[in-house]
């Protein structure tokens, strides 16, 4: 026995009174032929499937009783998914604009962003922005400056501002688990944070002249101060609670546009307009660290007060998390062998080019190349990352999400043996246009190799996250994944000096000796002093960059690449500890 399929399209009715009913009735019946049924009548036959829109009630119909607001949902989105696109035009003709345009959205599964959550994304990515301003001078401008002044080993000193950034994982269960119930979960951990911040860089504004021109004295001063500040920038977070459910997706979104417009402020606009070079060039007024840090405390203060007259309206302060589960479920988590593995192939990843993230534009920077030309390079490739990340999330689809990080490597790798012969072959400034060009072409294919790797380990972490506790599966992968980034700078800055040789070479007498260091301008000064001329014999950053170069291309082929190959090939199951 066949059934009668519906039309795939056929015209919305509305609801018929009972003597067009009658009408309609007598008038098929005429035309009907007079065969006998081959179908017997079902139960299905008394369904009755209208086009409705939010004007039409649900409650009167066949004197049916009304519905709670959570079936009546889901009954809009079953009813809507039967009907056609032109039966919901049909159907939502005599809506108002504002009245189709949430028909519409409803049909589609999607909704109109709210008022509220409007809101809530301008307040996360000005709290995003903020975040990002020590890190970008943490991370990015300020060890440029302190370039001219301190060997790479002081730097390297320096450089470990950046791991709290990386290990905030450590004390997360804590700020979600301690706070005021009368001021809110996250608002009790962010206002405390965003004025410690402000007040620390208030501070720093007005020392900053002094700890940056003899920044040898003062280097564990400035080390722990911004130290401090990436501390206190990492120990915080709104998202889950400030945006609704339907939009949580847009929590990504804003860390991306807020974090990275605040680092490149800090990073790239602040390294072009501090440089005397560009002042005189475009006659702007220079840029000091103590302006700028200045300006940075107004944006923190300023958002607290902010944030007194935001409540937050999701926030369920009768759910008690119990620090010591968060800690158990991380420990559960780093039992399973799978995971041990993925975590060493986390630290052991990046190692190939560390020497090339953490020196070579310290180098070009030695050699000639204007800090204004490294910002408008780092300014141009951000589009591209941009792109980049688009193309990874969609080369990333499917059963093999890792494919796009495993065919990054060697592309990666190659760029870094690229700009480690760049550094030897650099020219004498100034730089022509030709090199320029090429030097910018190098960045943004090396941005970008790093942008598709980056999308694919966070699709595959996505697809083997246990969603009973995705917040923290994920939280863990990624501190690795930023933790193999960061614990091998500290170490190829100190090897950079430990492998260097350096003389000072006294012209009087043809006499030399041993310099600590040519790179800064304390050891050129010192050996000045002695009236020689400071040289250096061998460059220990072609050294290190050899040793991370043949460890990253050894290790990708013996043991990150197949051992990727093998994770990827493991049932999704297997990463699970609940469901």
């Amino acid at each position: 026995m066949s059934t009668p399929s519906l039309p795939s399209k056929h015209k919305p009715r509305r609801r018929q009174n009972k003597k067009e009913q009658d009408s309609a009735a007598d008038s098929e019946s005429e035309h009907m032929p007079r065969t006998k049924p081959k179908a017997h009548a079902t139960s299905l036959e008394s369904i009755e499937i209208l086009p409705r829109t939010p004007l039409t009630s649900r409650t009167s119909r066949r004197g049916q009783p009304g519905r709670s607001h959570d079936e009546e949902e889901l009954a809009d989105e079953v009813e809507l998914s039967l009907l056609g696109e032109e039966e919901r035009r049909a159907a939502a003709s005599d809506l108002t604009i504002e009245e189709e345009q949430a028909y519409y959205a409803q049909g589609d599964g999607k909704k109109p962003i709210s008022a509220r959550d409007k809101r809530a994304i301008v307040l996360l990515i000005v709290l995003y922005l903020i975040q990002g301003f020590p890190l970008g001078l943490a991370l990015g401008s300020v060890p440029f400056i302190l370039r001219e002044h301190l060997s790479y080993s002081e730097i390297a000193v320096f450089s470990l501002a950046g791991y709290p950034y990386s290990l905030k994982l450590l004390w997360s269960p804590i700020v979600d688990s301690v706070f005021f119930p009368s001021i809110g979960r996250r608002k009790s951990w962010i206002i405390p944070m965003q004025l410690i911040i402000g007040t620390i860089m208030l501070t720093m504004s007005y020392h900053a002249e002094e700890l940056m021109s003899n920044p040898g004295e003062h280097l564990y001063t400035l080390s722990a101060a911004f130290t401090s500040l990436v501390f206190f920038s990492a120990t915080q977070g709104w998202a889950l609670t400030l945006l609704s459910e339907d939009n949580l997706a847009f929590a990504s979104t804003c860390q991306t546009i807020g974090l990275n417009t605040g680092y490149l402020m800090s990073y790239t606009v602040f390294l072009a307009l501090n440089s005397e070079d560009f002042a005189k060039r475009w006659g702007v007024p220079r840029l000091t660290l103590g302006t700028y840090l200045f300006f940075c405390a107004l944006m923190s203060f300023s958002v607290t007060v902010w944030l007194l007259f935001i409540k937050e309206e999701k926030e369920s302060t009768s759910e008690d998390i119990s620090i010591k589960a968060v800690y158990t479920t991380m420990w559960q988590i780093c039992k399973l062998r799978h995971v041990q593995i993925l975590l060493v192939v986390h630290l052991l990843a990046k190692v190939g080019w560390q020497a090339n993230d953490a020196v070579t534009q310290l180098k070009m920077v030695e050699k000639g190349l204007g800090r204004e030309d490294l910002a408008v390079t780092v300014l141009i490739d951000f589009p591209f990352q941009i792109v980049g990340g688009w193309l990874a999330g969609k080369w990333s689809r499917g059963d093999q999400p890792l494919r796009p990080w495993i065919y990054a490597f060697w592309p990666r790798l190659a760029l870094t043996l690229l700009f480690t012969l760049m550094v030897y072959w650099f020219p004498q400034p100034p730089i022509s246009a030709g090199f320029f060009v090429f030097l910018i072409t190098a960045t943004i294919a090396m941005s970008f190799a790093a942008t598709i790797q980056f999308g694919g380990i966070s699709a595959f972490h996505t697809r083997i996250s246990d969603p009973v506790v995705g917040g923290t599966y994920m939280t863990l992968l990624n501190t690795f994944t930023n933790l193999g980034g960061t614990w091998p700078r500290y170490f190829v800055l100190k090897g950079v000096d430990l492998f260097s040789v350096a003389t000072c070479q006294l012209k009087d007498n043809d006499l030399s000796l041993k310099a600590h260091e040519c790179v800064s301008e304390h050891g050129k000064s010192a050996c000045a002093e002695l009236g020689g001329e400071c040289v250096t014999e061998r460059d220990g950053y072609y050294i290190v960059s050899a040793v991370c170069l043949g460890f990253g291309v050894l290790s990708v082929m013996f043991f990150l690449i197949p051992t990727a190959r093998k994770l990827q090939a493991v049932p999704v199951s297997k990463w699970r500890i609940y469901s």
